[in-house]
Protein backbone atom coordinates (compact mmCIF):
# COMPACT_ATOMS: atom_id res chain seq x y z
CA UNK A 1 0.00 0.00 0.00
CA UNK A 2 1.51 3.17 -1.18
CA UNK A 3 0.27 6.30 0.86
CA UNK A 4 1.21 9.83 -1.09
CA UNK A 5 0.67 13.41 1.13
CA UNK A 6 -1.32 16.22 -0.21
CA UNK A 7 0.46 19.26 0.90
CA UNK A 8 -0.47 23.01 1.23
CA UNK A 9 0.77 24.55 -1.60
CA UNK A 10 2.58 28.18 -1.67
CA UNK A 11 0.09 31.16 -2.82
CA UNK A 12 3.07 33.48 -3.16
CA UNK A 13 5.65 35.12 -1.55
CA UNK A 14 4.86 36.78 2.14
CA UNK A 15 1.77 33.95 2.64
CA UNK A 16 2.52 31.67 5.31
CA UNK A 17 -0.97 30.38 5.91
CA UNK A 18 -4.43 29.73 3.98
CA UNK A 19 -7.69 28.62 5.23
CA UNK A 20 -9.63 25.43 3.77
CA UNK A 21 -12.73 26.74 2.37
CA UNK A 22 -14.18 23.86 1.19
CA UNK A 23 -13.43 20.28 0.59
CA UNK A 24 -14.98 19.12 -2.93
CA UNK A 25 -14.51 15.59 -1.88
CA UNK A 26 -16.03 13.67 0.77
CA UNK A 27 -13.54 11.24 3.06
CA UNK A 28 -12.93 8.24 1.47
CA UNK A 29 -13.83 9.40 -2.19
CA UNK A 30 -12.15 7.50 -5.02
CA UNK A 31 -10.03 10.03 -7.37
CA UNK A 32 -8.67 10.26 -10.11
CA UNK A 33 -5.24 12.12 -10.53
CA UNK A 34 -5.38 15.65 -11.41
CA UNK A 35 -8.81 15.58 -9.46
CA UNK A 36 -9.69 19.47 -7.84
CA UNK A 37 -10.24 18.19 -4.56
CA UNK A 38 -10.49 20.92 -2.53
CA UNK A 39 -10.50 25.39 -2.81
CA UNK A 40 -8.14 26.77 -0.59
CA UNK A 41 -8.21 30.83 0.22
CA UNK A 42 -5.79 33.42 1.16
CA UNK A 43 -6.17 36.83 2.01
CA UNK A 44 -5.01 37.75 -1.57
CA UNK A 45 -7.17 34.37 -3.57
CA UNK A 46 -8.51 31.41 -4.22
CA UNK A 47 -6.52 27.96 -5.33
CA UNK A 48 -7.54 24.51 -5.81
CA UNK A 49 -5.64 21.41 -4.07
CA UNK A 50 -5.03 18.84 -6.60
CA UNK A 51 -4.93 15.34 -6.14
CA UNK A 52 -1.51 13.78 -6.74
CA UNK A 53 -2.34 10.63 -7.86
CA UNK A 54 -5.21 8.80 -8.38
CA UNK A 55 -6.78 6.72 -5.30
CA UNK A 56 -8.63 6.58 -1.84
CA UNK A 57 -8.85 9.70 0.03
CA UNK A 58 -8.45 10.74 3.61
CA UNK A 59 -8.75 13.82 5.04
CA UNK A 60 -6.77 15.64 7.38
CA UNK A 61 -8.35 18.67 8.14
CA UNK A 62 -11.67 20.16 8.14
CA UNK A 63 -13.23 23.01 6.23
CA UNK A 64 -12.52 26.54 7.85
CA UNK A 65 -8.94 25.17 9.25
CA UNK A 66 -6.03 27.51 8.95
CA UNK A 67 -3.08 25.28 7.43
CA UNK A 68 0.43 26.22 7.17
CA UNK A 69 1.91 26.20 3.87
CA UNK A 70 3.85 22.77 3.68
CA UNK A 71 1.16 21.24 6.17
CA UNK A 72 -0.81 17.53 4.92
CA UNK A 73 -4.56 18.51 3.90
CA UNK A 74 -4.69 14.84 3.03
CA UNK A 75 -3.47 11.80 2.05
CA UNK A 76 -4.41 9.57 -1.25
CA UNK A 77 -4.39 5.97 -0.79
CA UNK A 78 -2.83 5.13 -4.17
CA UNK A 79 -3.62 1.21 -3.96
CA UNK A 80 -7.20 1.82 -4.41
CA UNK A 81 -7.60 2.66 -7.87
CA UNK A 82 -11.15 4.17 -9.37
CA UNK A 83 -12.80 1.60 -11.33
CA UNK A 84 -14.05 2.30 -15.15
CA UNK A 85 -17.67 2.37 -13.83
CA UNK A 86 -16.11 4.73 -11.15
CA UNK A 87 -14.08 7.10 -13.51
CA UNK A 88 -17.40 7.63 -15.63
CA UNK A 89 -19.17 8.73 -12.76
CA UNK A 90 -16.40 10.63 -10.78
CA UNK A 91 -17.39 13.41 -13.34
CA UNK A 92 -20.03 14.16 -11.55
CA UNK A 93 -18.98 13.50 -8.15
CA UNK A 94 -15.76 15.46 -8.33
CA UNK A 95 -17.89 18.69 -8.61
CA UNK A 96 -19.73 20.47 -6.15
CA UNK A 97 -22.36 22.16 -7.43
CA UNK A 98 -24.98 24.42 -6.26
CA UNK A 99 -28.29 23.51 -5.52
CA UNK A 100 -29.91 25.09 -8.69
CA UNK A 101 -27.88 22.66 -10.93
CA UNK A 102 -27.55 19.28 -11.12
CA UNK A 103 -25.18 17.58 -13.71
CA UNK A 104 -25.23 13.88 -15.11
CA UNK A 105 -22.03 12.44 -17.71
CA UNK A 106 -25.50 10.60 -19.35
CA UNK A 107 -27.24 13.81 -19.61
CA UNK A 108 -24.05 15.81 -20.69
CA UNK A 109 -23.54 12.89 -22.89
CA UNK A 110 -26.89 13.31 -24.54
CA UNK A 111 -26.65 17.10 -24.92
CA UNK A 112 -23.64 16.20 -26.72
CA UNK A 113 -25.11 14.25 -29.07
CA UNK A 114 -28.25 16.03 -29.65
CA UNK A 115 -25.06 19.16 -30.79
CA UNK A 116 -23.31 16.84 -33.08
CA UNK A 117 -26.29 14.95 -34.52
CA UNK A 118 -28.38 17.89 -35.49
CA UNK A 119 -29.00 18.40 -39.05
CA UNK A 120 -28.00 21.54 -40.85
CA UNK A 121 -30.61 24.34 -40.27
CA UNK A 122 -31.06 24.62 -43.96
CA UNK A 123 -31.50 21.09 -44.60
CA UNK A 124 -34.24 20.68 -41.95
CA UNK A 125 -37.60 19.05 -42.68
CA UNK A 126 -40.89 20.38 -41.49
CA UNK A 127 -41.16 20.26 -37.64
CA UNK A 128 -43.78 17.28 -36.20
CA UNK A 129 -45.75 18.63 -33.40
CA UNK A 130 -44.21 17.01 -31.16
CA UNK A 131 -40.65 18.21 -31.79
CA UNK A 132 -42.41 21.88 -32.04
CA UNK A 133 -43.88 20.57 -28.77
CA UNK A 134 -40.96 19.93 -27.72
CA UNK A 135 -38.79 23.12 -28.86
CA UNK A 136 -41.35 25.35 -27.43
CA UNK A 137 -40.70 24.05 -23.99
CA UNK A 138 -37.32 24.02 -24.20
CA UNK A 139 -37.32 28.11 -24.81
CA UNK A 140 -39.74 28.60 -22.23
CA UNK A 141 -37.47 27.74 -20.08
CA UNK A 142 -34.51 29.52 -21.17
CA UNK A 143 -36.92 32.36 -21.34
CA UNK A 144 -37.73 31.76 -17.55
CA UNK A 145 -34.27 30.87 -16.31
CA UNK A 146 -32.31 34.28 -15.20
CA UNK A 147 -28.49 32.87 -16.59
CA UNK A 148 -26.62 35.98 -15.52
CA UNK A 149 -27.47 34.48 -11.81
CA UNK A 150 -25.88 30.92 -12.45
CA UNK A 151 -22.42 30.56 -10.92
CA UNK A 152 -20.49 27.72 -12.25
CA UNK A 153 -17.56 26.48 -10.18
CA UNK A 154 -14.21 25.71 -11.49
CA UNK A 155 -14.69 22.42 -11.97
CA UNK A 156 -18.27 22.49 -13.74
CA UNK A 157 -16.30 24.98 -15.96
CA UNK A 158 -14.01 22.35 -16.49
CA UNK A 159 -16.27 19.64 -17.56
CA UNK A 160 -18.46 22.04 -19.62
CA UNK A 161 -15.27 23.24 -21.59
CA UNK A 162 -14.37 19.53 -22.19
CA UNK A 163 -17.84 18.30 -23.31
CA UNK A 164 -18.82 21.69 -25.59
CA UNK A 165 -21.09 23.07 -23.48
CA UNK A 166 -22.73 25.90 -22.46
CA UNK A 167 -24.86 27.21 -19.31
CA UNK A 168 -27.48 26.87 -21.34
CA UNK A 169 -27.15 23.26 -22.13
CA UNK A 170 -26.70 22.36 -18.57
CA UNK A 171 -29.68 24.16 -17.29
CA UNK A 172 -32.08 23.07 -20.21
CA UNK A 173 -34.19 19.53 -18.76
CA UNK A 174 -31.30 19.61 -15.66
CA UNK A 175 -32.44 22.03 -13.05
CA UNK A 176 -33.79 20.48 -10.52
CA UNK A 177 -37.15 22.29 -9.28
CA UNK A 178 -36.67 23.78 -5.61
CA UNK A 179 -39.79 24.36 -2.56
CA UNK A 180 -39.93 27.95 -3.31
CA UNK A 181 -40.46 26.48 -7.76
CA UNK A 182 -43.54 24.25 -6.38
CA UNK A 183 -45.09 27.01 -3.77
CA UNK A 184 -44.99 29.29 -6.73
CA UNK A 185 -46.71 26.98 -8.81
CA UNK A 186 -49.42 26.02 -6.14
CA UNK A 187 -49.66 30.17 -5.51
CA UNK A 188 -50.13 31.18 -9.13
CA UNK A 189 -53.23 28.41 -9.51
CA UNK A 190 -55.23 30.55 -7.08
CA UNK A 191 -54.73 34.19 -9.11
CA UNK A 192 -57.17 35.71 -11.38
CA UNK A 193 -56.99 34.34 -15.27
CA UNK A 194 -54.19 36.32 -16.80
CA UNK A 195 -52.49 37.35 -13.73
CA UNK A 196 -48.93 35.30 -13.35
CA UNK A 197 -46.95 35.77 -10.15
CA UNK A 198 -43.45 36.29 -9.75
CA UNK A 199 -41.02 34.66 -7.08
CA UNK A 200 -39.71 38.18 -7.02
CA UNK A 201 -41.90 40.35 -8.14
CA UNK A 202 -46.15 40.82 -8.59
CA UNK A 203 -48.74 41.54 -5.64
CA UNK A 204 -48.32 38.81 -3.78
CA UNK A 205 -45.41 36.80 -2.83
CA UNK A 206 -44.69 33.81 -0.52
CA UNK A 207 -44.12 34.37 3.07
CA UNK A 208 -40.87 33.41 4.60
CA UNK A 209 -39.23 33.84 7.79
CA UNK A 210 -35.95 31.83 7.28
CA UNK A 211 -32.63 33.14 7.11
CA UNK A 212 -29.14 31.37 6.18
CA UNK A 213 -25.54 32.31 8.03
CA UNK A 214 -22.28 31.40 6.52
CA UNK A 215 -18.48 31.94 7.31
CA UNK A 216 -17.29 34.67 5.70
CA UNK A 217 -14.41 33.85 3.52
CA UNK A 218 -10.75 34.14 4.39
CA UNK A 219 -10.21 36.75 1.41
CA UNK A 220 -13.81 38.94 2.48
CA UNK A 221 -12.59 39.17 5.78
CA UNK A 222 -9.26 40.51 4.31
CA UNK A 223 -11.25 42.94 2.29
CA UNK A 224 -12.95 44.01 4.74
CA UNK A 225 -9.92 44.94 7.03
CA UNK A 226 -8.47 46.71 4.25
CA UNK A 227 -11.15 49.08 3.53
CA UNK A 228 -12.02 49.94 6.85
CA UNK A 229 -8.20 50.41 7.09
CA UNK A 230 -8.94 53.21 4.08
CA UNK A 231 -10.89 55.20 5.89
CA UNK A 232 -8.85 55.21 9.18
CA UNK A 233 -5.23 55.34 7.87
CA UNK A 234 -5.42 57.69 4.54
CA UNK A 235 -6.41 61.74 4.42
CA UNK A 236 -8.89 60.11 1.54
CA UNK A 237 -10.68 63.34 -0.89
CA UNK A 238 -12.88 62.99 -4.13
CA UNK A 239 -12.86 65.60 -6.98
CA UNK A 240 -15.82 64.89 -9.92
CA UNK A 241 -16.34 65.96 -13.35
CA UNK A 242 -18.32 64.42 -16.24
CA UNK A 243 -17.33 63.44 -19.66
CA UNK A 244 -19.21 63.77 -22.87
CA UNK A 245 -18.70 60.07 -24.00
CA UNK A 246 -20.13 60.60 -27.93
CA UNK A 247 -16.86 61.36 -29.54
CA UNK A 248 -15.47 58.03 -28.02
CA UNK A 249 -18.85 56.32 -29.14
CA UNK A 250 -18.66 57.65 -32.59
CA UNK A 251 -14.94 55.68 -32.72
CA UNK A 252 -16.39 52.86 -31.67
CA UNK A 253 -19.89 52.91 -34.16
CA UNK A 254 -17.74 53.13 -37.19
CA UNK A 255 -15.02 50.88 -36.08
CA UNK A 256 -16.26 48.27 -34.22
CA UNK A 257 -16.77 45.24 -37.12
CA UNK A 258 -13.62 46.35 -38.54
CA UNK A 259 -11.88 46.59 -34.63
CA UNK A 260 -13.18 42.99 -34.09
CA UNK A 261 -12.43 41.45 -37.81
CA UNK A 262 -8.80 42.01 -37.38
CA UNK A 263 -8.06 41.74 -33.54
CA UNK A 264 -10.73 38.97 -32.27
CA UNK A 265 -12.47 40.88 -29.62
CA UNK A 266 -14.99 44.11 -29.33
CA UNK A 267 -13.69 47.51 -28.75
CA UNK A 268 -14.97 48.14 -25.40
CA UNK A 269 -15.30 51.74 -23.45
CA UNK A 270 -12.08 50.94 -20.63
CA UNK A 271 -9.68 50.58 -22.62
CA UNK A 272 -10.25 54.35 -23.66
CA UNK A 273 -10.26 54.94 -19.98
CA UNK A 274 -6.92 53.27 -19.34
CA UNK A 275 -5.30 54.28 -21.80
CA UNK A 276 -6.16 58.29 -21.15
CA UNK A 277 -5.44 57.24 -17.43
CA UNK A 278 -2.26 56.00 -18.31
CA UNK A 279 -1.33 59.07 -19.98
CA UNK A 280 -2.64 61.53 -17.54
CA UNK A 281 -0.55 59.68 -15.05
CA UNK A 282 3.26 60.19 -16.40
CA UNK A 283 1.89 64.03 -16.76
CA UNK A 284 1.01 64.40 -13.09
CA UNK A 285 3.54 61.51 -11.10
CA UNK A 286 2.08 62.15 -8.10
CA UNK A 287 -0.72 60.81 -8.65
CA UNK A 288 1.49 57.63 -9.65
CA UNK A 289 3.11 57.39 -6.80
CA UNK A 290 2.55 55.89 -3.09
CA UNK A 291 3.98 56.32 0.73
CA UNK A 292 6.42 53.51 1.70
CA UNK A 293 7.17 54.24 5.56
CA UNK A 294 8.81 57.71 5.55
CA UNK A 295 9.15 57.63 1.33
CA UNK A 296 7.36 59.19 -1.50
CA UNK A 297 7.91 56.31 -4.13
CA UNK A 298 7.19 57.43 -7.83
CA UNK A 299 6.81 55.16 -10.95
CA UNK A 300 7.97 55.97 -14.30
CA UNK A 301 5.50 52.80 -16.08
CA UNK A 302 1.80 52.33 -15.46
CA UNK A 303 0.64 49.28 -13.82
CA UNK A 304 -3.20 49.79 -13.85
CA UNK A 305 -5.76 47.81 -11.01
CA UNK A 306 -8.80 46.91 -12.69
CA UNK A 307 -11.92 46.12 -10.09
CA UNK A 308 -14.01 42.85 -10.96
CA UNK A 309 -16.44 41.35 -9.50
CA UNK A 310 -16.23 37.85 -8.34
CA UNK A 311 -18.01 34.89 -7.26
CA UNK A 312 -16.11 35.24 -3.97
CA UNK A 313 -15.55 39.22 -3.70
CA UNK A 314 -13.85 41.92 -5.03
CA UNK A 315 -10.53 41.52 -7.13
CA UNK A 316 -8.19 43.73 -8.48
CA UNK A 317 -6.45 42.30 -11.06
CA UNK A 318 -3.50 44.02 -12.72
CA UNK A 319 -2.60 45.53 -16.66
CA UNK A 320 1.26 45.82 -16.86
CA UNK A 321 2.66 48.67 -18.44
CA UNK A 322 -0.48 50.05 -19.73
CA UNK A 323 1.84 53.43 -21.66
CA UNK A 324 2.88 50.51 -23.87
CA UNK A 325 0.02 48.70 -25.08
CA UNK A 326 -2.46 49.73 -28.01
CA UNK A 327 -6.45 49.44 -27.34
CA UNK A 328 -6.34 45.73 -28.77
CA UNK A 329 -4.03 44.35 -26.22
CA UNK A 330 -5.56 46.48 -23.08
CA UNK A 331 -8.84 44.61 -24.13
CA UNK A 332 -7.29 41.43 -24.71
CA UNK A 333 -5.85 41.95 -21.41
CA UNK A 334 -8.86 42.58 -19.44
CA UNK A 335 -10.92 40.08 -20.80
CA UNK A 336 -8.08 37.15 -19.76
CA UNK A 337 -8.00 38.66 -16.64
CA UNK A 338 -11.80 39.02 -16.36
CA UNK A 339 -12.18 35.37 -17.27
CA UNK A 340 -9.67 34.58 -14.43
CA UNK A 341 -11.19 36.39 -11.77
CA UNK A 342 -15.10 34.43 -12.67
CA UNK A 343 -13.57 31.04 -12.66
CA UNK A 344 -10.94 31.63 -9.34
CA UNK A 345 -8.01 31.13 -11.62
CA UNK A 346 -6.12 34.87 -10.62
CA UNK A 347 -2.57 34.46 -9.27
CA UNK A 348 -0.81 36.08 -6.57
CA UNK A 349 1.51 37.90 -9.26
CA UNK A 350 -1.59 38.85 -11.54
CA UNK A 351 -3.25 40.87 -8.13
CA UNK A 352 -0.25 42.61 -7.11
CA UNK A 353 1.91 46.18 -7.50
CA UNK A 354 -0.47 48.33 -9.47
CA UNK A 355 0.33 51.67 -9.67
CA UNK A 356 -3.31 52.74 -9.85
CA UNK A 357 -7.00 51.54 -9.93
CA UNK A 358 -10.23 52.07 -12.00
CA UNK A 359 -13.33 51.02 -11.13
CA UNK A 360 -16.44 51.11 -13.12
CA UNK A 361 -19.70 51.24 -11.02
CA UNK A 362 -21.54 51.86 -14.18
CA UNK A 363 -22.21 48.60 -14.82
CA UNK A 364 -24.46 48.51 -12.19
CA UNK A 365 -26.28 51.09 -12.51
CA UNK A 366 -24.02 53.86 -10.26
CA UNK A 367 -24.71 57.30 -11.28
CA UNK A 368 -22.11 58.65 -8.82
CA UNK A 369 -20.14 57.16 -5.93
CA UNK A 370 -16.95 57.98 -4.00
CA UNK A 371 -14.20 55.10 -4.93
CA UNK A 372 -12.14 53.79 -1.74
CA UNK A 373 -8.34 53.61 -2.42
CA UNK A 374 -6.85 50.52 -3.19
CA UNK A 375 -3.47 50.72 -0.83
CA UNK A 376 -0.76 50.96 -0.66
CA UNK A 377 -1.68 53.31 -4.11
CA UNK A 378 -2.67 56.88 -3.86
CA UNK A 379 -5.57 56.84 -6.32
CA UNK A 380 -8.43 55.27 -7.96
CA UNK A 381 -10.68 56.57 -10.86
CA UNK A 382 -14.22 55.53 -10.75
CA UNK A 383 -16.45 55.09 -13.86
CA UNK A 384 -20.41 55.53 -13.62
CA UNK A 385 -23.36 55.35 -15.81
CA UNK A 386 -23.68 56.57 -19.21
CA UNK A 387 -26.85 58.46 -19.48
CA UNK A 388 -27.69 61.34 -22.30
CA UNK A 389 -28.39 64.65 -20.46
CA UNK A 390 -28.92 68.18 -22.28
CA UNK A 391 -26.05 70.14 -21.78
CA UNK A 392 -24.88 73.49 -23.41
CA UNK A 393 -22.44 73.19 -26.26
CA UNK A 394 -21.32 76.28 -28.54
CA UNK A 395 -24.22 78.21 -26.56
CA UNK A 396 -26.27 75.54 -27.73
CA UNK A 397 -28.59 73.13 -25.72
CA UNK A 398 -27.80 69.57 -26.98
CA UNK A 399 -28.25 65.49 -25.84
CA UNK A 400 -25.25 63.73 -25.08
CA UNK A 401 -24.08 60.72 -23.60
CA UNK A 402 -22.57 61.69 -20.37
CA UNK A 403 -20.60 60.10 -17.88
CA UNK A 404 -19.92 61.38 -14.30
CA UNK A 405 -16.25 60.38 -13.05
CA UNK A 406 -14.88 60.63 -9.74
CA UNK A 407 -11.17 60.75 -8.31
CA UNK A 408 -10.54 59.55 -4.52
CA UNK A 409 -7.40 60.13 -3.92
CA UNK A 410 -5.15 60.09 -0.30
CA UNK A 411 -4.27 64.31 0.41
CA UNK A 412 -1.15 63.31 1.79
CA UNK A 413 0.53 62.54 -1.81
CA UNK A 414 -1.34 64.65 -4.12
CA UNK A 415 -2.46 67.84 -3.65
CA UNK A 416 -6.17 69.47 -4.32
CA UNK A 417 -4.51 70.94 -7.55
CA UNK A 418 -3.00 67.81 -9.22
CA UNK A 419 -5.83 66.01 -8.62
CA UNK A 420 -8.36 67.97 -10.32
CA UNK A 421 -5.75 68.82 -13.27
CA UNK A 422 -5.39 65.04 -13.10
CA UNK A 423 -9.29 64.28 -13.64
CA UNK A 424 -9.74 67.81 -16.05
CA UNK A 425 -6.82 65.90 -18.28
CA UNK A 426 -8.32 62.58 -18.45
CA UNK A 427 -12.10 63.93 -19.16
CA UNK A 428 -9.92 66.49 -21.85
CA UNK A 429 -8.44 63.22 -24.04
CA UNK A 430 -11.85 61.00 -23.64
CA UNK A 431 -13.51 63.94 -25.27
CA UNK A 432 -10.37 64.54 -28.05
CA UNK A 433 -9.28 60.93 -27.83
CA UNK A 434 -7.09 60.79 -31.34
CA UNK A 435 -6.19 64.61 -31.36
CA UNK A 436 -4.48 65.03 -27.84
CA UNK A 437 -3.21 61.38 -27.82
CA UNK A 438 -1.57 61.55 -31.82
CA UNK A 439 -1.91 65.06 -32.93
CA UNK A 440 -4.60 65.19 -36.11
CA UNK A 441 -7.48 63.55 -37.79
CA UNK A 442 -5.48 60.39 -39.10
CA UNK A 443 -5.22 59.88 -35.00
CA UNK A 444 -7.63 57.29 -34.86
CA UNK A 445 -6.68 54.72 -37.21
CA UNK A 446 -3.04 54.33 -35.77
CA UNK A 447 -4.79 54.47 -32.01
CA UNK A 448 -7.53 51.17 -33.51
CA UNK A 449 -4.39 50.37 -34.84
CA UNK A 450 -5.72 49.68 -38.52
Amino acid sequence: MAIIEVKIPSPGESITHVELFNWLVEDGTVVKKDTEIAELESDKATLMLVAYDSGKVSLKAKEGDMLEVGSVACTIDTSVQPTEEASDSSKTEEIKESPDVVKSVGAVEASKAVKTTEPNASAKPAETAESSTSDAKVSDKQDQTDLDNVKVTPLAQKVMDKYDLSVEDVINGLRRLKREDVEAALSAQDLPDGIVQSQTSGFKRHASRELKSERLSSLRRKLSERLVSVKNETAMLTTFNEVDMKPIMDIRKRNQAQFTEKHGIKLGIMSFFMKASSVALLEFPNVNSMIDGENLVTYDFTDISVAVSAPKGLMVPVVRNVESLGLAEIEKAIADLAGKARIGKLSIPEMTGGTFTITNGGVFGSMMSTPLINPPQSAILGMHNIIERPVAIDGQVVIRPMMYVALSYDHRVIDGKDSVSFLLRIKQLLENPTDLLFGGSSGEKALLEL
